[in-house]
C-alpha cells in the first residue's frame, strides 16, 4: 500500500513512518522544512514538501495513495481556533478524493463527567476539545462516501524517550521553573496515557484493518493520577510535589483539575491490538523526562 503520511517528521509519525515500511508499505510523508524532509528522507520515505494550507498538494497526494494518514496539527495553544479550522479544511479537500480508500486521522480521548470515556462516548466537549471533536465527526462522515474512515483518539499524554513538546513534557518543564512538582488540587485527577510506539502501531493496524467508520482509543494505561505524575517526575528532579492553584499553570491548569480517565477495550477486541511498552510512571521513572 502507498501510504501519504501527514505529520510524518512529528511525535508519532517518526515512530510510524519506520513501522509501515517494515510492513511493507510504501510512504510518502509531507514535510514542511528542510530538517524535517532531510529526517523523513532519512527513513526511506518520498518526501512532500509542503504544509497543511497547500490543499490542492494535499488533495493530489491523498488521490496518489492508497491511503491517507493524517496526524499533523498545530499544537501551539494560542492559535489552536486557527489550527481547528485548518484541520477541517484538510479534511474537506481530502474527502472527495478517497473513495474506497483508508483515512485514519488522528484526535484526541472525550472527557466523560463523573466516567470512564469509551469509543462510544461521544460528547461535545468545550474549548479546542469541542473543535477537535467536530473535526474527527467530518473524517467519519466521509464513511458515507465509501471512504475507510477512521479516527485514533489519543489520550492526553502520548510519552516515550525523546519527548520534547507533549504535555506532560510541559508540565515538567513549567514545574522546574517554579522549583516544584506540581499538580491541582488533591491530585487525584486521573489521565489517560500511551506509549508512542504502542499508538503508532495502532495506526498502522487502523490503515490495514479497521472497519469504515470506526472509533479507536489509542490508551495504555487508562488513568494516571496527576499526583502520582508529580511524585514520580519529583523524586527524579529533586523537587518537592506541591499543589498548587489551577490557574498558575497556564493553559494547562484546566487540564489538570479534571478527571478524565479513558478506556481502549472495545479498541482491542476489535483488532487485536494490546499496549505492550511501559506506561507513563515507568517512563518518567526511567528518566526520559529529566
Amino acid at each position: 500500500m502507498r501510504v501519504f503520511v501527514t505529520g510524518a517528521s512529528g511525535w508519532i509519525g517518526r515512530t510510524l513512518v519506520p513501522e509501515l515500511l517494515e510492513a511493507g508499505h510504501d510512504v510518502v510523508g509531507l514535510a514542511r522544512s528542510d530538517a524535517s524532509a532531510e529526517a523523513v528522507a532519512k527513513t526511506g520515505a518520498d518526501v512532500l514538501r509542503g504544509d497543511l494550507q497547500d490543499l490542492e498538494a494535499l488533495r493530489k497526494a491523498a488521490d496518489g495513495a492508497d491511503g491517507v494518514v493524517h496526524l499533523a496539527f498545530g499544537h501551539d495553544f494560542s492559535r489552536i481556533e486557527e489550527s481547528i479550522r485548518t484541520d477541517a479544511a484538510l479534511v474537506d479537500a481530502l474527502g472527495p478524493v478517497l473513495d474506497g480508500k483508508p483515512f485514519i486521522a488522528a484526535s484526541g480521548t472525550p472527557i466523560v463527567a463523573g466516567g470512564t470515556a469509551t469509543e462510544r462516548d461521544d460528547p461535545d466537549g468545550f474549548g479546542p476539545v469541542a473543535g477537535r471533536m467536530e473535526v474527527a465527526r467530518s473524517v467519519l462522515k466521509t464513511a458515507e462516501r465509501g471512504v475507510r474512515a477512521s479516527v485514533v483518539r489519543l489520550p492526553r499524554s502520548v510519552h516515550g524517550e525523546g519527548d520534547e513538546h507533549g504535555l506532560v513534557a510541559r508540565l515538567i518543564g513549567l514545574g522546574r521553573e517554579k522549583g516544584i512538582a506540581a499538580y491541582v488540587g488533591d491530585g487525584a485527577q486521573r489521565w489517560p496515557a500511551v506509549h508512542v510506539a504502542d499508538a503508532s502501531h495502532l495506526f498502522r493496524l487502523a490503515l490495514e484493518q479497521a472497519p469504515a467508520g470506526s472509533v479507536l482509543h489509542a490508551v495504555g494505561d487508562e488513568g494516571v493520577a496527576i499526583r502520582d505524575v508529580a511524585e514520580v517526575a519529583g523524586r527524579r528532579l529533586g523537587l518537592p510535589p506541591t499543589s498548587v492553584d489551577a490557574g498558575e499553570l497556564g493553559f494547562l491548569g484546566p487540564l489538570l483539575a479534571i478527571d478524565q480517565p479513558a478506556s481502549s477495550k472495545e479498541t482491542q477486541a476489535l483488532l487485536g491490538w494490546q499496549p505492550t511498552h511501559p506506561g507513563l510512571l515507568d517512563d518518567l521513572g526511567n528518566g526520559y523526562y529529566g
